[in-house]
């Protein structure tokens, strides 16, 4: 009993003496955790605010279109495909599609390119593939619709069935 007291003692005296010893690199250490967290928290709150805004943007191209005002509506989705919101840029690109709101198709397929290199997850870049094939069919560039579509049909895409579809029609 007196023993265990005793290993207590002593464990509680190295304890006391270790923080002794280490009392800055202690403090030091402290404060550093606590930067970084505060930090991380600002970097956090400063991405929130940009999906926000970004969010914004998008609605206000949204009441842009309702309101016939396509020039306005076309720079903000624009400027949204060249952000980094990865969610916000696929449904700019896609409104910009639906409405007609870009003639130039080298800037569309450079759209693709953006949003193509922005997303990592196989089911949305084989979505975005399948649209790009779309548009290259319905823009007469028949040939690298097809070849999209292949390469769709090729690499057991969840959307193969619909690119064999799409290519026997």
């Amino acid at each position: 009993m007196e023993e265990n007291i005793n290993k207590k003692l002593v464990l509680k005296d190295k304890f006391f003496s270790f923080l002794e010893k280490n009392k800055l690199k202690l403090i030091i250490l402290f404060f550093l955790v606590l930067i970084s967290m505060s930090l991380i928290f600002f970097l956090k709150i400063k991405e929130n605010k940009k999906d926000i805004l970004i969010s914004e943007k998008y609605i206000q191209a949204g009441i842009y279109l309702t309101n016939e005002k396509k020039k306005e509506s076309k720079q903000i989705l624009e400027e949204i495909i060249l952000s980094d919101n990865n969610f916000y840029k696929i449904l700019a690109l896609n409104t910009l599609l639906e409405k007609d709101l870009e003639d130039n198709n080298e800037k569309i397929l450079n759209y693709f390119r953006i949003v193509e290199k922005s997303v990592k997850e196989k089911e949305i870049k084989d979505l975005i593939t399948l649209k790009k094939a779309l548009y290259l069919l319905k823009n007469s560039n028949i040939e690298a619709g097809e070849k999209l579509l292949k390469a769709l049909i090729n690499s057991e895409s969840k959307l193969k069935f619909l690119a064999k579809e799409i290519l026997s029609d």
